[in-house]
């Protein structure tokens, strides 16, 4: 069977399974199995698929058709142009956190707090853009910070991040000029509604804290001026609904020049803040 002939088979039985966009997942499933990028595919369309290959694409596809992630099949995510490792133990990198990357990139920074890093594609796309800049990412998940301690090293970053197990502020010292979080922010009831994808191969303290889903903000929005420089920045991710509610946390912890950041449809996604006075201890 020629490549084109299994990408086309992959394709039928995506769909018969019901996998929303089947032609992309069969297309990365199969170059993953041929061992090269998606980008080449086309060049192989005319080869045999190898006998190894085609093993491979048949377990791929199997998992693929229970709704695992083709991002947990691959073992990768592509995040700010730069490939990350992603499994079931963190949140996948989605396309809209890259407009929390943008906002923070607004202004300069030297030291910056990655809270709920996660696989560290935060944190790492930050000090990949600023290489004088250093980073922090804390992570209440040890397999969580193994993740990204790999990533680092992947992107020869290990030496300006450090990874450490901390809830929230917990263990967190000293003081940055940059605070970014992408917590979890998902109300309870909205649980159900995900996808499978999300719902049964995600971790749920990633996704959630329960209740309205607004706990975590309660706590950035408090807690991060004692460890902001002045004239340093809070930015947040958030749920398109939660900006108003979220606005108000910040006002009232005395953060100026809030201002709120949409994604590509146009929802509110990320929230931002300045610390004006002096660090609070």
């Amino acid at each position: 069977m020629t490549v084109a002939q299994s990408l086309g088979a992959a394709i039928a039985r995506l769909n018969a399974a019901g996998i929303p966009d089947a032609p992309r997942d069969a297309r990365i499933l199969v170059a993953h199995a041929l061992g090269i990028g998606s980008d080449r595919l086309t060049l192989a369309l005319h080869e045999e698929l190898p006998a190894a290959a085609e093993a491979a694409l048949a377990a791929a596809l199997a998992r693929r058709e229970s709704r695992e992630p083709v991002s947990h099949i691959t073992g990768t995510r592509l995040f700010w142009g730069r490939v990350f490792h992603v499994n079931s133990d963190v949140l996948d990198p989605r396309p809209e956190t890259e407009g929390l990357i943008a906002a923070s990139l607004d202004a300069p920074f030297q030291h910056v707090l990655d809270l709920g890093t996660g696989s560290g594609a935060i944190v790492l796309s930050l000090l990949a853009e600023c290489p004088d800049a250093r980073g922090l990412g804390v992570d209440l998940s040890l397999a969580a910070l193994d993740i990204a301690r790999g990533n680092a090293r992947t992107l020869g970053l290990q030496d300006r991040v450090a990874f450490s197990r901390s809830d929230w502020f917990e263990a967190v010292k000293g003081k940055y000029d940059l605070i970014v979080s992408n917590p979890p922010y998902l109300a309870e009831t909205e649980i159900a509604g995900l996808s499978p994808e999300v719902r049964l191969h995600e971790p749920r303290m990633a996704l959630t804290p329960g209740g309205d889903g607004l706990d975590a903000y309660r706590i950035l929005s408090a807690r991060a001026p004692r460890f902001l420089t002045p004239q340093g920045r809070l930015v947040m991710e958030l749920g398109p609904t939660q900006a108003t509610d979220v606005l108000t946390m910040m006002t009232e912890a005395g953060f100026t020049r809030l201002e709120t950041r949409r994604d590509f449809d146009g929802r509110n996604r990320v929230v931002m803040g300045l610390w004006p006075g002096h660090a609070t201890g």
